[in-house]
């Protein structure tokens, strides 16, 4: 009797199972496998979540119809009809499509190893190629302007040096990185941040304030990584060239040959060059420098046996010819006295490279880079010529403690070498190793600690020990709040930062000895992704700075001296951000974000006893940018619109007499482009206008008329400098499938 009734559960078991179908199948993304997707069938309220190979199992699916559908943030949702058949499991492969909100993007600047920004616990923002064709430049650092939060500083209105401000903090408290190496620090800050080519940049990432556990204590403001294009996955070929109205031209050129099953090489080549010498403010002086310059980039890849990356090695060349003066200027009257002229010769290699060690789980890589810089110029008949030296190491130690923990540490050592003929003649060299380590703890599935630590030998300033910690939670699949502390310290190289001392006739007088700057910062994010007439995020942002032993270039006390002294007192910065990203279900896609912030140094007066609060020049209470895009993919046109709307600004202070305002006006600068796209994309051409509503400060120069005279002064920049221009442009590429 016991084993009749065995067989008759057996056979009814069997029958069961008969009635039933099961469906497997794996989710990729254009980058391959696609892990953690939400996989469901709607019918049945069943679901499940892909494997780390994007692999997805259901079993014992009773026979019928379904709507197979995915979830997953930053692609776009997916559905797929099947048919359940008794006794069989349906193998179905599902390929999901970017949304455009670059979420899923891999970044690597956050946390130094590779991860998504929707799981990243440091908030990062991504740059990618679309956001340059959408509005070419001739530098990286034009394209930052129009991003929420950051803003081109221009700090000479002659030879036209910039920088960027990130929230509020100037130029030196952001890090640049090319492919996560310091490539652009003192010296090169001034010049070599321009001669950076955008045909080499696969994208740029940036981290809005401190990062200086992996990048070293002078990330304060935040890090701006360049990474560069993956020769292995370059086009074949790729050339850009455009001119406009005036008489600038701009070309690129890139070649990426595949030498051999594991080798692989990319070279291009930048190439700018402006010689009009416009004058539209009437000031006697050329509005813009005139430029001639060439940048060369070689890259090379080495994979292992399994086909995997283990050895890169980039090599880069700068020559410029850089000249803004008097419209009569000419080379002959390089250092005179009676035309002004300023003139600067820059001549720049770096050498960037990464191995990762044969061992066992590939956790174990050298990063590495060389740079020299060297500067010949004259501002007037004031020589400056200047030469600095970098070499830069880190070994970088991965390691997954627990599957919740994740261990990065590293070794890293910095010597700079930096010499000049300035009065001081400064002639030093600098050796500061260090040690970091960060652990990643996942908390829980929708909870991220990250805690890391850095510990920096300086020879003149002993040990500097820079603590950070990072919080994600996720309130809902796509809502995430993140925390950021994090300190800073940071050294000041008067004459490398600041070369106002030799562009205009003020002094520079320098009270005391200058004790490195020190920062404590906090930053809180908001993002929320939606779907709503389309999809979108949302992202809000509060930042706030704390700075002790600031050092501010004094430019009021007296018109003929800029004073440097560490404040008394203390520096904030802080404000509030907020940005939207939204795609319609129509072709239209639309970008805002806007900024408030508040950034003052206080002190106490040493005679009154009464405090002190004095806003900080060139920082605008409010700025906003904003991009439109228009695809008609049909008609192989896209229509871009950007631009930026600046809030009023604390200004230097000059004598009455040269009627210049101490607050600027507000002011915005937009610009429009089309963009003709033919035979699948590989040849397009583009027409735009930069400056469409033809908006220009005036003079940024103070007594232009006598620029070898003691009130001659070249900082008073704030806005566009640049009249409206028209720019055609054409674009070839050929990619390695089509070859």
């Amino acid at each position: 009797m016991r084993h009749l009734i065995i067989l008759i559960i057996s056979t009814f078991s069997i029958f069961s199972f008969a009635q039933n179908g099961g469906v497997e199948g794996q989710v990729f993304s254009k980058d391959g496998p696609l892990p953690f997707v939400k996989v469901y069938l709607k019918e049945l309220s069943k679901g499940t979540v892909t494997d780390a190979d994007g692999r997805f199992s259901f079993d014992q699916i009773p026979v019928g119809h379904y709507q197979l559908s995915t979830e997953v943030v930053g692609f776009e949702p997916y559905s797929l009809s099947i048919n359940v058949i008794a006794g069989d499991t349906i193998t179905v492969n599902l390929d999901l499509s970017d949304n455009d909100l670059e979420l899923n993007t891999v970044v690597v600047t956050g946390t130094m190893r590779e991860t998504m920004i929707s799981n990243s616990p440091v908030k990062i923002e991504v740059l990618n190629k679309s956001f340059f064709k959408s509005n070419p430049v001739n530098s990286v650092i034009e394209a930052l302007e129009t991003v929420n939060g950051v803003q081109e500083q221009v700090n000479c209105g002659v030879c036209g040096t910039n920088d960027i401000h990130i929230n509020g903090m100037e130029g030196p408290y952001t890090l640049v990185l090319i492919d996560g190496m310091p490539i652009v620090s003192g010296l090169s800050s001034v010049y070599g941040f321009n001669g950076i080519p955008t045909s080499l940049i696969d994208r740029v990432e940036i981290v809005k304030g401190p990062s200086s556990t992996l990048y070293g204590t002078e990330a304060v403001g935040g890090v701006v990584n360049i990474i560069t294009k993956t020769p292995q996955k370059s086009e074949l070929l790729n050339v850009e060239t455009r001119y406009s109205s005036h008489n600038e031209l701009k070309t690129e050129l890139s070649i990426s040959p595949k030498l051999g099953k594991r080798v692989f090489m990319s070279l291009s080549g930048d190439f700018y060059y402006n010689q009009y010498r416009m004058d539209f403010n009437d000031d006697g002086f050329t509005d813009i420098p005139l430029n001639q310059r060439l940048s060369v980039f070689n890259k090379w890849q080495i994979n292992n046996k399994e086909g995997r990356k283990s050895f890169s090695l980039g090599i880069r060349y700068l020559n410029e010819d850089r000249f803004g003066g008097q419209l009569d200027w000419q080379p002959s009257d390089r250092g005179s006295d009676v035309v002004y002229g300023e003139s600067i010769l820059t001549e720049r290699f770096e050498l960037i490279g990464s191995y990762i060690f044969p061992v066992k789980n590939r956790n174990l890589k050298l990063d590495f880079s060389a740079n020299r810089h060297f500067q010949d110029s004259y501002y007037g008949d004031v020589s400056y010529t200047a030469l600095q030296d970098v070499l830069f190491a880190n070994l970088i130690y991965e390691k997954k403690l627990t599957p919740r923990n994740y261990l990065v540490s590293g070794v890293s050592n910095k010597y700079q070498v930096y010499e000049d003929n300035t009065p001081s003649n400064t002639n030093e060299a600098t050796y500061v190793p260090g040690i970091f380590a960060q652990n990643e703890f996942n908390w829980t599935e929708n909870r991220v600690l990250l805690i890391g630590t850095r510990l920096d030998y300086h020879q003149r300033h002993g040990l500097i020990f820079s603590p950070r910690v990072s919080l994600k939670q996720t309130i809902k699949d796509y809502t995430n709040i993140r925390f950021n502390y994090g300190t800073g310290f940071r050294q000041v190289y008067l004459f490398t930062e600041d070369h106002a001392f030799v562009s205009g006739a003020r002094d520079v007088v320098i009270n005391g000895e200058l004790n490195p700057e020190r920062s404590h910062n906090v930053t809180l994010n908001l993002n929320h992704t939606y779907t709503f007439g389309g999809y979108g995020n949302l992202d809000l942002d509060l930042f706030y700075t704390y700075f002790s032993n600031k050092i501010v270039p004094d430019f009021d006390t007296d018109p003929n001296l800029i004073i440097y002294e560490n404040l008394s007192g203390f520096g904030i910065t802080r404000g509030v951000s907020f940005a939207v990203n939204h795609k319609f279900s129509i072709p239209l896609r639309i970008k805002l974000g806007t900024t408030f912030m508040d950034v003052f140094e206080q002190t106490e007066n040493s005679v009154t006893g009464e405090v002190e609060r004095e806003q900080q020049v060139f920082a605008p209470k409010f700025s906003g940018v904003f991009a439109v895009s228009y695809d008609l993919k049909k008609m192989g046109l896209k229509l871009n619109y950007t631009g930026k709307v600046m809030g009023r600004q604390r200004l230097p202070a000059f004598g009455e007499e040269f009627g210049k305002a101490d607050y600027s006006n507000w002011f915005t600068l937009q610009n429009v482009q089309i963009t003709k796209s033919f035979k699948q994309n590989l040849f397009e051409c583009f027409v735009g206008v930069k400056n469409l509503f033809n908006y220009t400060q005036e003079s940024p120069l103070i007594d232009p008329q006598n620029p070898f005279g003691d009130s001659f002064d070249t900082s008073y920049a704030y806005g566009p400098l640049q009249v409206r221009r028209f720019y055609l442009g054409l674009r070839f590429g050929i990619n390695r499938k089509s070859n």
